[in-house]
């Protein structure tokens, strides 16, 4: 996921992503193309000393996507609040991240990376943290929004619990594709 997202350099091979190739490309054309990624970590990555929907609205100041950069301040907010209304954050948009569960930080973050109707979003491990029901919860979600918004989602993750979930599996083993299946 971080070759794919512009995180590292590709040092060897090929690798293309929204029609350019990683390998030979600049930092400015890295940049470009990050802006119109959404990222999901395994930690959530919140800002501790921010709410919910300040958290959210990095998802805007940062990519400069969907809702561009031009848009008013109040605007921001709104789609940042509208969007983790969706996710059912409604009464907690002004809490800081601490006063909230494992589940409502990573709907944070699924927020943080819909918000700015990005091409693409990658997960890293998004139910690591969370209990079977909780993941399984924001799997659905995350599929959901990303299928209204025709935003694709690549998912890293080692739990088997939500591969029914999936339009595609591919299966790596000590970096080299093993197996690839489309489920039932």
């Amino acid at each position: 996921l971080t070759l794919m997202g512009c995180l590292r350099d590709v040092q060897k091979g090929q690798l293309a992503l929204l029609g350019h190739e990683l390998h030979s490309a600049d930092e400015t054309m890295k940049i470009m193309l990050r802006r119109r990624l959404g990222f999901i970590f395994q930690a959530h990555n919140l800002h501790e000393s921010l709410t919910a929907t300040q958290n959210v609205l990095m998802g805007l100041q940062v990519h400069q996507n969907g809702v561009k950069a031009t848009v008013d301040a109040a605007q921001q907010e709104k789609a940042a609040r509208h969007m983790l209304s969706i996710l059912g954050l409604e009464d907690r948009s002004d809490y800081l991240p601490a006063h909230l569960s494992g589940g409502q930080k990573q709907r944070v973050a699924i927020a943080r990376a819909l918000v700015s109707s990005p091409d693409i979003i990658f997960a890293d491990e998004p139910t690591a943290a969370l209990d079977k029901d909780t993941g399984l919860t924001v799997v659905k979600l995350l599929k959901e929004l990303g299928e209204k918004r025709g935003i694709t989602t690549v998912m890293v993750t080692h739990d088997n619990r939500i591969l029914q979930l999936a339009d595609r599996i591919l299966t790596m083993d000590e970096g080299h594709l093993v197996e690839e299946a489309v489920p039932a």
